[in-house]
């Protein structure tokens, strides 16, 4: 069976700035990733007819399938569309039902329409238009020479909207592809090195149609295994096994991230958590509430900041602060069953500690407790703030996971 292969192309100079970040083009392989057919390049450029051609030219050698995002809207900057009319020697024509759609579009809004509004109407006659429900800028499909080239609207929603109507259907419809069979693995605690060395031997007991990936974040390995026009049994045996040897650090057999594996444990257990974070400010309650349905496990939480607020509002005793200092396991002890009695919550997190080293050191403590007993964790943080702040979040995360899981 011949594979089939995609590339991806987005438009835009607020890419190549760093103005904009590409999640477009993540968003899309995970979509594509299912059907088998896996991207082989993503490449961004910015805003020039020449340099767009020359990309459009060059992976049109690559993948039998070319999605493009961007360029598309009603502005002198989007030049996509006219691009492609001349690309593929057409020309430009008002497509009834898309203009009905815009002004519909703006009717509704109670919005003023403009000329320029008007022109998203506008289509190339050879192309297949992809109607968008979700904005004013139709996708255009394009079949040449064997190949398929689909230009859609970078506008994240929107473009969803067009591959998921429009594209998956159309190329569940048009392409046999190879069956991919994925099963993932999230592990914490140990790094991406270490935890190859540990798979050394299973490794090489894996048939030539399953593959193992490493995708590691700070403190966080995710691996999957992917196998290739195999049986599902032998897949899950495999997986199984890898199970199996990582036992000890895995906190998921899904591909869901931790703050909702920690939410889903305080659901079948029904209990309650609340979050009293010094360093961290706030982002252990940021990652804990951005889980739909968090109301029904998370109480609140507190940034004591300073050591006046630690005192005077969360109650932590001045003369453990004092005597055995700010950022030390009585105080995170004593803070996180001070946060349990102010939330009345089941368990309590706390955290105190430098995210950068300084004279004092670069150290974080972390603290749990369920209000009569409590235990605390240090770790150092070697890296800068933003990735230090992840670090301890993730770590923190996961304590007290454990801590739930041994209540």
């Amino acid at each position: 069976m011949k594979q089939t292969f995609c590339s991806i192309i987005t438009i835009g100079d607020e890419l190549l700035i760093g103005q904009t970040i590409d999640t477009n083009s993540a968003w899309i392989a995970q979509q594509l990733n299912p059907l088998g057919i896996p991207v082989r390049r993503r490449v961004a450029v910015g805003d020039v007819k020449a340099d767009i051609i020359d990309a459009i030219n060059q992976e049109r050698k690559n993948a039998d399938i070319l999605i493009i995002t961007g360029g598309l809207g009603p502005t002198s900057d989007d030049i996509t569309k006219p691009l492609l009319t001349e690309y593929f020697n057409t020309r430009l024509i008002e497509n009834e039902a898309v203009r009905r759609h815009v002004v519909s579009f703006f009717e509704k809004r109670k919005r003023p329409m403009l000329d320029v509004n008007l022109q998203q109407a506008l289509v190339p006659e050879s192309c297949t238009v992809l109607f968008n429900d979700a904005g004013t800028a139709p996708g255009m499909l394009f079949e040449d020479q064997g190949q398929v080239i689909i230009s859609l609207p970078g506008v994240p929603n929107e473009m969803q909207f067009l591959i998921s109507a429009h594209v998956l259907p159309y190329l569940k419809k048009n392409y046999i592809t190879p069956n991919f069979i994925h099963r993932t693995l999230i592990t914490v605690g140990e790094g991406e090195s270490y935890i190859a060395n540990r798979l050394q031997s299973f490794e090489q007991t894996l048939p030539a149609e399953i593959k193992l990936a490493y995708l590691p974040k700070i403190n966080i390995v995710k691996l999957r295994l992917t196998g290739t026009d195999i049986d599902e049994n032998t897949v899950e045996k495999y997986f199984i096994e890898l199970k199996n040897e990582l036992s000890d650090i895995m906190y998921t057999d899904t591909d869901a991230e931790l703050e909702q594996v920690l939410g889903q444990l305080l659901i079948d257990k029904n209990k309650t958590i609340s979050v009293a974070e010094s360093c961290t400010g706030g982002h252990i309650a940021g990652r804990i509430t951005s889980v739909k349905g968090a109301s029904a496990y998370f109480k609140g939480g507190l940034v004591p900041y300073s050591i006046e607020i630690k005192e005077s509002v969360l109650g932590v005793n001045s003369d453990t602060i004092q005597q055995l200092g700010v950022v030390s396991e009585h105080t995170v002890l004593e803070m996180a069953e001070k946060c349990c009695l102010l939330f009345k919550s089941d368990y309590a997190l706390s955290i105190s500690g430098y995210l950068e080293k300084n004279d004092h050191g670069n150290e974080v403590w972390i603290g749990v407790s369920d209000g009569v007993h409590s235990e605390a964790k240090k770790i150092i943080a070697p890296f800068d703030r933003e990735k230090n702040t992840t670090l301890v979040v993730n770590t923190a995360l996961n304590v007290l996971r454990l801590w739930i899981l041994r209540s």
